[in-house]
């Protein structure tokens, strides 16, 4: 592996960055392992629930795929609660910040905000007001992630259910991982290519 020689980035030249280019852009290529190992730390997380987080992700993904959603909307479904490790009171905000530079603003929107939505099942029993939602009723991905949560995630603690394993989802993930929409150094990685 090349590396720059600078210790300072004031002292950096064109051909420390050429060379840090190239070396993040194999970084780049591995991204969907990274994040498909990340979910897997989910496994045996239960936290009270019928089935691990894991499992919920699966679940999540595998309703969304086999009801014919596409790659990027299919990886939001599998994705969506990749936060639960480290974003344990914000764990929405998580999974949207990973899925930024990939997905469209109406499945970012329904990623981030599918917390507050998902409350409608059961916010009532916490105290909670179970319309909260309700907030963003004039917003226009307000049905499109009001139905997520009824179609996928609702009802993906279902033990019973045979979800399909993390290696039928790689293909989407690499598809979806392979060129960000939106970067700070989208003009950048364009040149690279």
């Amino acid at each position: 592996m090349k590396a720059a020689a600078f210790t300072s980035l004031d002292q950096s030249t064109r051909e420390d960055w050429q060379t840090i280019a190239g070396e993040f852009m194999q970084f780049a290529q591995g991204l969907p392992d990274r994040v498909a190992a990340h979910l897997a730390l989910l496994r045996g997380d239960f936290g009270g629930f019928p089935v691990d987080r894991y499992t919920h992700s699966l679940q999540t993904g595998t309703r969304a795929l086999r009801d014919g959603r596409d790659d990027e909307y299919v990886a939001c479904a599998l994705l969506h609660d990749i936060g639960d490790t480290l974003g344990t009171f914000n764990h929405p905000d998580i999974a949207a910040a990973i899925l930024q530079p990939f997905v469209s603003d109406d499945n970012l929107w329904m990623v981030k905000h599918h917390g507050i939505f998902q409350g409608h099942y059961f916010f009532h029993h916490l105290g909670m007001d179970r319309d909260m939602r309700d907030q963003f009723k004039d917003h226009p991905c307000y049905q499109r992630t009001a139905e997520f949560c009824e179609l996928y995630d609702n009802p993906a603690f279902d033990s019973a259910y045979a979800s399909l394993p993390i290696e039928e989802f790689m293909p989407i993930l690499r598809r979806v991982f392979a060129a960000p929409r939106r970067s700070l150094y989208q003009q950048a990685i364009r040149d690279q290519h």
